[in-house]
This record gives C-alpha cells, structure tokens and sequence, in this order.
C-alpha cells in the first residue's frame, strides 16, 4: 500500500512492484499478485487493465484558489476552507499564484497531508505580467521574477512591440502547450528603463492590474457633466449654505468628499451637520463613469500619486467640497447634547457651502491653543468626538493605529526623507464623526423596526471574529515582554488590547506588537450578509462618507435613497458579487499601496551600503530574520546563510532561530544592530548583515 499511496497516478503491475520492493525471487514475486487481488476486494486498489493495479482515490475533486510559495509548489485554499492541498510544482499543471482551480485529491498517506494535482484551470487570478525584456539574437523573454509568475515568458522578435533589451514592459500569455515549461506571450505595452520613477510606479499598478490613466471615452463624458445646481436641485434639498462649515484633510488632498457643520439649537443642543459629496447625483447607475468606478473600485494612494476611481473633474472639482462653492451633499444630521448623545438623526440630501479648508495639522493648532477660525466650532465637535471614542472604546471596540509610513519626494520622485504620521486629536475628530454617520446609516437600513419588515438587501463593512489559536499565539509572544493579554471574553479581549496598544507606544517593539495585533485579526470586507464589525464592536456598519474613492459608499447612496422612498429589496445575489469586486479591488491597491512604500524604503537605502543602522527583529522566518530600522521604518532581511559560525534552526512556536553550537537565539523583538549589505529595486528587497562589534 505504501507503493501505491506514494505513487497515487500510477498504474503498476507485479513486476513493477517486485522492482519497487527489491525481491528477485520468483516464489514472493508471484505472491504479489494474490495481494494485489486481495487489495482489490478490499477496495483499496482498482484493476485498470488486467494485472495492471491503481490506487483507489477516496479523495475526489474539490477546489480552491492556489496559494504559491517561493519555491514554485502551492497550497490550493479550498471553497470550504478545511484543510489546505499540498501541490507539488510538477503537478501545478501551469496553474500559477491565486489561479481558481479543480484539484484532483490523492488518497491520503497515515500520518502524511493531504497532497493533489491541479486537473483544471477554472479561472486565471490575471492576464497581463509585468518583467524585464531579455533580448537574443533570435528570440527574447520576459523575466518577471515573481512568485505570481515563476516563469520566463517567451517572446518572439515580431511581439516585441519596440522593447529592448533590460527595458520593462507588459505582456500576456498566448500560449502555453501542455508539456512546455514556459509559455509563449506577446508584449503589450513598454514601460521604460527600470529605476525611473515613473516606470517604476506604473510598474507597480501593471502588476497589480491597476490602471493609472481613464479611456478617453471616460475623460469626455466626465467632460459633459455640468456643475450648475438648478432650481430643482435646491427647491428639494435641505438648505445648509448659512450654517458654519469646514472640511478637514491631508494638508496635499484635493478630493474632499467629508464635511462637518455645526450650530447650536434654541433647546440649548447640537445639531451637527456630517456632509458627504453626493457623487451618485452626477454618477449615473450604468453609465460609462459608474462602470469604469466599479471596474477600478477605489482610489489608489502609491507614495508620490493618487490614482483616482473617478475622473479628476468630479473628483477635484465637480463633487469636491472646496471652500467658498456651494456643493450638493448626501447627509446625516444629529441633534446631540453635551455628553455627546444622539436625541434626533435625519437622512438626506442637502446643500452645503464650505466656510473653511483646514489641514490635519491646521485644526490640531486650533484644538491645542484655542485660536483661529471657527475656533468655537473645532473644539466644540472635538469635545463631543472624544465623547463618542470613550464611549466607543467602553464597548469593546478596538484603538489600533499603525504607523503610516510617509516620504518627502523631490521633484524626480527620490526620496529626501522617512518620516511617519501620527493620529492625533484632530484626525480622530473627523474618524469618530465618520464612524457614527456609517453606523447610523447601516443601523437605519439593517436593525429590526418594531413594524416588522423583511430584511433588505444593503451593502455592509464586516469584519469577522479573529482565529482563537492565533490570537492565544500572540498573546503567548507578547509575554516575553511583559505584557498580558485576557482571552476570556471579546470585551475582555479589547480592554487588554487597547490596554496594550496604549502601553507599547513610543516603545522600540510597538511597530511590531501592533502589526502582529492586527494580523491576529480577520480581514474587515464587504458584503450583504452581515456578521456585525468586530473591531468597531458594532452590529451593523457600513461605509458611506467616501463615495468619490470608493465605489461601495456609491451603492450605499443609492441603496439609502431608494429605501428613503420606500423602495422594494434590490437583488441580493447581484450586490454580493459587487461587494466580493469591491473587496478585490481593495486588496489590490493597498498591495499596490505597499508596494511603492517598499520600492521607496530600498531607494532610500540604495546609497547606505555599508552604514550601519539600529533595528529590531520584525520577523522570524525558516530562511531568514526580518529586522526594521529604528529611525525609518525601513524593513530588510538577514539570510540564514548569512550568518556565520553556526548552524541555526528555525523555533516557529517562540518566533526565534537558535543556534546549534553556541546556543545564541534570536527572537521577535531583539534589538540588534545591521549593515545594509545590498538594495535591490528590481525586487524591493533590502539585505541587512550583523554589524560587526
């Protein structure tokens, strides 16, 4: 039997196995037989020809999406989410990285995985590849040196479309017989000599399959849309030109599609005003604009650019809330008191004039000194946001706020200088009024009428409970340094958290503690079926205040409005598909988003070669150490072959390697000191070495 499951697609007869076995005598190798038929009956084998024996597959077909690790075999993610398939390269049958595909699953071995052989491509994860053209006398290839890809692209001379040698470009797969290792392409577009920034950042989209100009049949229908408010337009909306509005933003935005008003009743109360850019007016469902929107589904922010969903005359301009225009609004109003509890709430649509255009670091000025415009305004809403946090905070939602790596670029796009942004007062003044506009419109569509109704398709922001065995993985980690983590309920688990979060800041390990914190959380999406927001700890949230960066805050307008008028359920199967595309599309840029972060962090370093820098572990790997640098954020790895005088095994448990002979560890969190031994940008990798003492 071990034969037979360690050789799962063969057909073998006795005399193969007599081989396989090493018996030469005739007397045992006839005895084969009778055991090959006694397998037979007991249905462990199936005779294919006579006397020709295979293993019976108690496995079947299943399928999944394969996930490929950098030595080119893969593990197929199935439908169901049970247990992983382990594929081997040779059986990957051309499959390449997140390809839908239909596994044929081997029997499996006592003791072994589960192991399988790709039978059909259902669906290819991409269609174009990104590389570098090498070119020959006779021939060229595209070599895209990624785990995506692990496979040169042969191009022939008359497919080249002008690209030369060491040049990047964009090509497709044309072909790919069976039996060829590498497929044949043809190149469709030539990006430029690699180290240029502005190949280097339309690299990144290409390779993400993300687009970084509109069609000009796009351009000219945004092109079209007029900016004139009419008489209709004011006759049915709330008026809100006369009370006190502003917007704040990045210091360099110049899409604001948020803005807060606020005025005081006669009742003595609050009404604030949440003002979001009522794109949907000008956006018309399929139109050549919406679909583009959906096609791309959100604004992609790479270091030095935007990528915008839609074109720059609505983006910047037409749906921009910009100081001193009057602008037509989708929004929420509370009347609120003073502890910041919500009395009244209204919907809909409105015009808005903004008074004032401040920056982050403009409004965070006015909290701190209390001076400047509409000073009475900022500190009053300041007051109640940080209300609203405490009171988020006290029912279990999560404070986790990552270090959002930033550069100062000169004109030519090199970066000057690492810095990173932290959140202070005035950005969670805009984050909480946000928070409470996207879980007020999701409450009002979602939650249980005391009339009972049926429930109503609605586009919703879930984020699904984290995997109990990672989370008591992290709190393991973590005690190393002294911190404790109490599992015993979900409230209990975010007071411990923010608990944590608070007591790591401005410490060297916080980076590190806060990014495992997050990977110890499941991925936050969009769907139709709500499963509440864990991390928020809301029940029902949805995101409505960015409909010019992302397209689900579009349906969200669209599906609000028609229930307002008392609208039927719209189709739930067609929204769930357009909520799985938006999640897509999110995941896209923000690979994207981090791509150019690191291409930027290795040009960076590229002329520190040989200086030495303070870091501390990052991550522990089989094949190496992560380490990031203290002062920029910057994070490179030190091979295991690298590290000399030692044979060093991996410790997955307690995130560290040791050493054989001398017994030294190294672990998550270590401070160490590194040399940058080499920058490669082709690969945006960055190769440390130990500092010599």
């Amino acid at each position: 039997m071990n034969v037979f499951t360690g050789n799962p697609n063969k057909i073998l007869n006795y005399k193969q196995i007599a081989k396989l076995l090493e018996i030469r005598d005739t007397a045992p190798q006839r005895m084969i037989n009778d055991v090959l038929n006694y397998l037979k009956d007991k249905d462990d084998l199936v005779e294919v020809y006579p006397g020709k024996f295979k293993l019976k597959s108690k496995g079947g077909y299943v399928s999944g999406t394969v996930d490929m690790t950098q030595h080119g075999d893969a593990y197929i993610v199935t439908d169901d989410n049970k247990e992983d398939i382990y594929v081997s390269k040779d059986n990957l049958n051309h499959a390449l990285n997140g390809d839908y595909v239909k596994v044929y699953m081997y029997a499996r071995r006592k003791g072994k995985r589960l192991e399988g052989e790709v039978v059909e491509i259902i669906k290819r994860s991409r269609k174009t590849f990104v590389g570098i053209v090498e070119v020959s006398t006779h021939f060229a290839f595209l070599n895209c040196g990624s785990k995506d890809m692990p496979y040169d692209l042969f191009i022939s001379p008359d497919k080249l479309k002008g690209a030369k040698d060491g040049q990047k470009a964009i090509a497709r797969i044309t072909d790919w017989p069976k039996g060829s290792k590498n497929p044949s392409g043809e190149i469709l577009e030539v990006l430029g000599d690699p180290g240029e920034n502005e190949v280097e950042m339309h690299a990144i989209l290409a390779e993400f399959e993300l687009p970084w100009t509109f069609p000009a049949e796009v351009t000219r229908a945004s092109d079209l849309i007029s900016d004139r408010i009419t008489k209709e337009d004011y006759k049915s909306r709330r008026d809100f030109r006369t009370v006190p509005t502003f917007t704040i933003d990045p210091a360099d935005a110049k899409d604001f599609d948020d803005a807060l008003s606020l005025r005081r009743l006669k009742n003595g109360n609050w009404e604030v005003g949440i003002h979001i850019a009522d794109v949907t007016h000008y956006v018309k469902p399929k139109s050549i604009i919406d679909q583009e929107g959906y096609n791309r589904g959100t604004s992609v922010y790479l270091v030095d650019r935007v990528v915008p969903m839609l074109p720059e005359k609505l983006s910047n301009f037409i749906c921009s809330l910009r100081p001193g225009e009057e602008k037509l609004c989708y929004s929420v109003v509370f009347e609120m008191n003073n502890n910041a509890d919500i009395l009244d709430e209204w919907f809909g649509r409105t015009v808005i004039r903004s008074d004032h255009r401040f920056s982050y670091e403009e409004a965070q000025e006015i909290i701190e000194s209390g001076k400047g415009e509409l000073k009475d305004q900022i500190i009053t809403l300041h007051k109640l946001a940080q209300q609203l946090r405490a009171e988020r905070f006290r029912k279990g939602s999560f404070s986790f706020e990552r270090v959002e790596v930033k550069f100062e670029i000169d004109e030519k796009g090199y970066p000057l200088r690492v810095y990173w942004k932290e959140n202070k007062e005035s950005n969670q003044l805009i984050e909480e009024f946000m928070l409470l506009a996207n879980k007020r419109v999701a409450e009002l569509i979602g939650k249980p009428k005391k009339i009972k109704t049926n429930p109503r398709t609605f586009v919703y922001r879930i984020h699904d409970r984290p995997n109990q065995e990672k989370l008591e993985s992290f709190s393991y980690f973590i005690k190393r340094f002294g911190y404790n983590l109490n599992l015993s309920s979900k409230k209990k688990i975010a007071v411990s958290m923010n608990k944590l979060v608070e007591e790591v800041k401005g410490k060297k390990e916080q980076n590190i503690i806060e990014n495992l914190a997050i990977r110890t959380m499941a991925k936050a999406e969009y769907s139709t079926l709500n499963i509440g927001h864990y991390g928020l700890a809301f029940q029902y949230y949805t995101h409505f205040t960015s409909p010019i960066r992302r397209y689900p805050d579009m349906m969200v307008h669209r599906l609000l409005d028609h229930y307002l008028k008392g609208g039927d359920s719209k189709d739930q199967k067609n929204y769930e598909m357009r909520c799985k595309h938006s999640s897509e599309m999110e995941r896209k840029a923000m690979e994207a988003e981090w791509a150019s972060v690191k291409y930027k962090q290795v040009e960076f370093l590229a002329d520190k070669i040989g200086q030495i820098f303070e870091g501390v572990i990052s991550g522990v790997a089989e094949w190496g150490l992560y380490v990031e640098l203290l002062d920029c954020k910057c994070e490179g790895m030190i091979s295991l072959k690298d590290l000399y005088g030692d044979f060093y095994e991996y410790d997955e448990k307690n995130y560290c390697i040791n050493g054989k002979k001398t017994r030294k560890r190294f672990q998550l969190g270590d401070q160490i000191r590194i040399e940058i031994a080499r920058a490669n940008l082709a690969k945006r990798q960055l190769d440390f070495l130990f500092a010599e003492e």
